[in-house]
């Protein structure tokens, strides 16, 4: 009788012992799901406002920042639609459809589709990929996060660091307001979207789907615990689906991949072989998009003309001492957790011992894993290339983490004893829960103040995120009549819209894209100006055979020139008198 009572206690103990850990993880889903659901409610605000808002005679583009980078985007969307790759429409210089990429291949196919017209497609590919890509990376976020602490109020803590961190921008912001008045020091240190995943989720959500290559580290760090080389399959196949839409972060893989090998080998002090296996199944599997994209740039002319003009953009990581100012407390604190680690000591060898096994293998792998990420990120974001701004995305997320130790492994002790030499005694647990709301509230101002600052830029309703319907009654004209190798001329707030709406070359459209942009720039102000001689207008047009002009109110902000009949300019389209459209017979 007492063996089946004590039988029947222990059933109830197990049955009791599932259904909290049920319940615990049922609280954990509903909580990063609720979180999820905040960012997405708050990022498509600005989105419905720039609709809800739109004047009559106007339409919002959909685009919420960086408008020429966006229509680049949707151009190759637009080509998308009918072939396999896209040519260069952001330049007059003829060239051959050679351009693939992933993303917007994809995006495009699934609005045909769908049957949407483009005018339509776009603006609805686009959410759904915001939408999609913030999901997703959250939710990697949090399965990273579980994977590196068991506790839940850790893994809570890195998972609203990583989605809510900012940097300390708006610092520079309130000084604009005080200190110098009508300037912002250092902008970029404000409006960097690489490495905010908020930011990114508000207005450059093909960062948040680019940043997904952290699950090759999830896969990697998961078969490696359980001795499986079929994850570092999944993970190089996965790792091939991301380079074909964003190439840059193969880099980041192949970088910390090989980083925390050689940690590995410091540590063990024999070579990993295991990893090593992973990195070269991973390498094998996943090296095609970097082999295509080399090609691309070094045997093709334009495209590697195109590259050599990223620098236009004048976009680079900030110097380090800026870091701080960029990437915010989570980065201080994850400085911190490395050094109290003992990983900034003088001697490597004695910070690599500090990673030597102390409860497990796979605690100590993930510990030396994190650093290895976060400290290669020092050196991956300062890569003498022009795109080393694009390494920072997703350096978020070993900050996170790290930025999560430092909080419950030092500030928080030091916290309690601090308060218990004033007689004041409080549980480390409370203290922790405290200090994570307390960080999260220091990380928000600056992506406060990004998002406010949507609606103010919005509520303008102007260029370039609004369009007059007229410009787009020519553009639709155009689509309808112009031929695949016609080139556009207008100005360059108008010509950065016409290769997605038309299908057309813009004359001038894009800072890298547009080849030997700043000439071009300029010799349209000259073309719309007053005093600029017929003849000089003719040779910009013989110049790369422009086929179409369009006159409308951006064109007339640069100069006065109204062409007529009698320069030889045919009115093919005229919409209110307010967007006209030229057929220019000038042949080259």
């Amino acid at each position: 009788m007492n063996t089946t009572i004590q039988n029947l206690h222990e059933t109830h103990s197990k049955r009791t012992e599932v259904l909290s850990t049920a319940g615990t993880v049922a609280a954990e889903w509903r909580f990063v799901l609720i979180i999820i659901g905040i960012v997405l409610v708050l990022t498509s605000l600005p989105v419905v406002y720039g609709y809800l808002t739109a004047p009559a005679d106007k339409q919002y583009m959909g685009i919420m920042v960086n408008v020429p980078d966006h229509v680049q985007y949707f151009s190759w969307m637009r080509e998308f639609t009918t072939h396999w790759l896209s040519a260069n429409k952001l330049t007059p210089e003829p060239n051959e459809p050679i351009f693939f990429n992933l993303l917007w291949f994809g995006l495009a196919r699934i609005g045909v589709a769908l049957g949407l017209p483009f005018e339509l497609s776009y603006r609805v590919m686009f959410e759904a990929m915001r939408v999609v890509s913030t999901v997703l990376f959250l939710l990697l976020v949090y399965r990273m996060s579980a994977w590196f602490f068991t506790d839940a109020l850790r893994r809570r803590a890195a998972f609203l660091i990583a989605t809510f961190t900012s940097g300390l921008g708006w610092v520079l912001v309130v000084m604009k307001y005080t200190i110098t008045p009508g300037e912002l020091i250092n902008p970029l240190d404000v409006y960097v979207a690489e490495g905010n995943t908020f930011y990114s989720a508000l207005a450059f959500p093909h960062f948040l789907g680019a940043a997904l290559y952290i699950w090759t580290f999830d896969l990697v760090l998961r078969g490696q615990a359980k001795r499986q080389l079929r994850y570092a399959v999944v993970a190089g196949l996965f790792a091939q689906f991301m380079g074909w839409q964003h190439a840059y972060d193969l880099v980041i893989v192949y970088a910390v991949l090989g980083v925390y090998a050689l940690c590995l080998l410091l540590r063990d002090r024999r070579l990993p072989w295991f990893m090593i296996v992973n990195i070269l199944i991973i390498g094998i599997l996943s090296g095609w998009p970097a082999l295509y994209s080399f090609l691309l740039t070094k045997l093709d002319p334009l495209w590697g003309e195109v590259l050599a003009q990223f620098d236009n953009a004048g976009v680079f990581t900030p110097p380090p001492h800026r870091l701080p100012v960029l990437l915010g407390i989570p980065f201080l604190l994850a400085i911190l957790a490395v050094i109290a680690d003992g990983i900034a000591s003088v001697r490597v060898g004695r910070w690599i011992a500090a990673s030597r096994p102390v409860a497990d293998e796979q605690t100590s792998n993930n510990d030396l894993f994190i650093k290895a990420w976060f400290l290669i990120s020092f050196v991956l974001v300062y890569l003498p290339v022009d795109f080393q701004i694009h390494m920072l995305n997703g350096w978020q997320v070993p900050i996170a983490i790290l930025a999560t130790v430092a909080l419950f492994d030092y500030i928080a002790p030091f916290a309690q004893r601090k308060l218990a030499q004033r007689g004041r005694e409080a549980s480390l647990a409370s203290i922790q829960r405290w200090a994570t709301v307390a960080i999260v509230l220091l990380i928000l101002p600056t992506n406060l103040y990004l998002w406010a600052w949507r609606f103010v830029d919005l509520h303008r309703h102007d260029y370039p995120y609004y369009l007059y319907n007229v410009e787009l009654e020519a553009f639709k004209w155009l689509e309808q009549n112009v031929q695949p190798d016609d080139v556009v001329l207008s100005s360059l707030t108008t010509g950065q819209y016409v290769p997605m709406f038309t299908g057309a070359h813009a004359y001038v459209a894009h800072w890298a894209q547009t080849l030997d942009f700043y000439n071009k720039r300029e010799a349209v102000k000259r073309f719309f100006a007053a005093t600029t001689p017929n003849a000089e207008r003719e040779q910009i047009l013989r110049a790369h055979s422009v086929d179409y002009l369009i006159v409308g109110p951006a064109e007339r902000e640069l100069g006065a020139f109204e062409p007529t009949s009698a320069l030889g300019y045919e009115l093919v389209f005229s919409s209110q008198q307010r967007v006209n459209v030229y057929r220019v017979p000038i042949g080259p």
